[in-house]
């Protein structure tokens, strides 16, 4: 056996939608020159986590616009916990203790954290209080309606237009075997249209955005992004999807139409959990 074939181990390609391998920094290069970036993983690809860490500190390093964070793992009514812990008027501790952290934060999230934090970079909280997402789920969009004031600030704007016939929603409503019926389809719409309210509520003129989020949120421009377009239809968006394969130099041209960059990563790669 060749020592190629023994040391060679690729553990992952980035691929465009042509089956073309991309280079990290042509990656890196389209990012640069979109305006929101939707780096969608699988939440226990530990190479997913590398690499949206190392695309977040080579963004920040280019000065043509200024840099913000947005990520699914925190909810809305954290932002005032994020802002407190950035300005140092709250401890490390407290913010871990109290903001609700994802169990696999720390091996995760927490990097760029901690970079956007030590780099002045703003780390925006997108996604709906999931008590809110549950309460869709068990009662349907109308429950929405009875919340206070106060509370209808964590969601998208009422009333939220929700289509059930997207391929996405009628995926996940498949892979649940029906449990849930339109129910599950609006929670998971109420989180996407959320998503899209809180970035493009926050976004600043001349800035860059960078997004992460599970990759069914903004596979297929749908999810996230089909509440954006509907709201702003020019801005320049790059979506970036993590699928795993058993050989990641032959990949099914099929399995990259989902995303413009498709990270491919081996089934035997390690996971984070």
């Amino acid at each position: 056996m060749a020592f190629s074939s023994i040391y060679e181990k690729d553990v992952y390609r980035l691929y465009n939608q042509d089956g073309e391998i991309v280079s990290y920094s042509e990656l890196l290069d389209l990012a640069l020159e979109s305006e929101v970036t939707f780096f969608g993983e699988l939440h226990n690809s530990a190479i997913a986590h590398w690499l949206q860490y190392e695309l977040v500190r080579d963004a920040a390093e280019d000065a043509s616009a200024s840099l913000m964070i947005g990520m699914e793992m925190f909810e809305r009514d954290q932002q005032i916990l994020i802002d407190e812990y950035f300005a140092g008027k709250i401890s490390q501790n407290s913010f871990e203790n109290e903001a609700r952290l994802w169990n696999n934060y720390k091996t995760d999230y927490k990097p760029i954290v901690e970079f956007a934090k030590s780099n002045g970079i703003a780390l925006i909280a997108t996604n709906i209080p999931r008590r809110y997402a549950s309460a869709v789920y068990s009662g349907g969009l109308e429950v929405l309606d009875s919340l206070s004031t106060e509370a209808k600030k964590w969601i998208a704007p009422l009333p939220v237009e929700v289509d059930v016939e997207l391929p996405g929603y009628k995926n996940i409503l498949e892979a649940a075997h029906g449990h849930g019926g339109a129910n599950l389809i609006y929670s998971q719409a109420i989180k996407d249209a959320t998503m899209a309210h809180s970035i493009l509520s926050t976004m600043e003129e001349g800035s860059r955005f960078i997004h992460v989020n599970g990759s069914y949120h903004s596979n297929n421009y749908e999810g996230i992004i089909w509440y954006i377009t509907r709201e702003k239809d020019d801005l320049k968006i790059l979506t970036i999807n993590t699928i795993t394969v058993e050989d990641v130099n032959r990949v099914d041209r099929e399995k990259l139409q989902a995303s413009d960059i498709t990270l491919v990563v081996s089934s035997r790669m390690t996971r984070t959990f």
